[in-house]
Formats: C-alpha cells, sequence, structure tokens
C-alpha cells in the first residue's frame, strides 16, 4: 500500500470555495480510480493562509499512475487551481504503509 501526499496553500478568503472545488474535482477523480483506498482531506487553517494536504491511499504505484501520469511524482493540477492556489508545487510524497506489530 502506498499514501499520497499532496500539500497546497490558499488565502483564507477562497478556502470554502477551494474545498468544494477539491470535492468536485481531484477527490472525485482519486475515487473512480481502480485501485484508490481512501481520501483524507486536512485543512490548516493556522497562520496567514490555509493549506490543504489531500492523503490518498493506492494498491500499488501502477493504481497512481492511472490518476497521475507515467511520472508518479508529479502534482496533477486542474486549470481552475490557478485561481485559488498561491504556488502549486511541482513535486507529491509517496509513502510506502507499514502496519504497526503489537
Amino acid at each position: 500500500m502506498i499514501m499520497r501526499e499532496w500539500r497546497g496553500r490558499v488565502p483564507h478568503d477562497k478556502a470554502q470555495a477551494y474545498e468544494a472545488f477539491l470535492h468536485t474535482s481531484g477527490i472525485a477523480d482519486y475515487g473512480a480510480t481502480p485501485g484508490n483506498r481512501g481520501t483524507w482531506m486536512l485543512i490548516d487553517r493556522t497562520g496567514d493562509v490555509t493549506e490543504f494536504t489531500l492523503l490518498t491511499l493506492w494498491d500499488s504505484e501502477k493504481a497512481i499512475e492511472a490518476f497521475a501520469g507515467e511520472d508518479i511524482r508529479l502534482a496533477h493540477y486542474y486549470p481552475e487551481d490557478d485561481g485559488f492556489l498561491l504556488e502549486k508545487p511541482k513535486y507529491v510524497r509517496h509513502y510506502e504503509v507499514r502496519w504497526p506489530r503489537s
């Protein structure tokens, strides 16, 4: 299992609209991609901007590739992101998921 982490920052006054947009764009597309096992949206409203973190679980790199393209390290953006995001980081992070042993 692989966790994919994407982060984006928006002005506070655009946070509510961006959250709604994420549900109809990236989150919907994640869920429609075979091999996606769930999505978590984390929102940090402290500081000068609102930061969104999307964590997605995937069966494999191949499953991520079906969503993100051949180079899964690259972030996937939509044209509308330009009206919200303060910057568009080029890369996302991936983690191998291990379950703790008891």
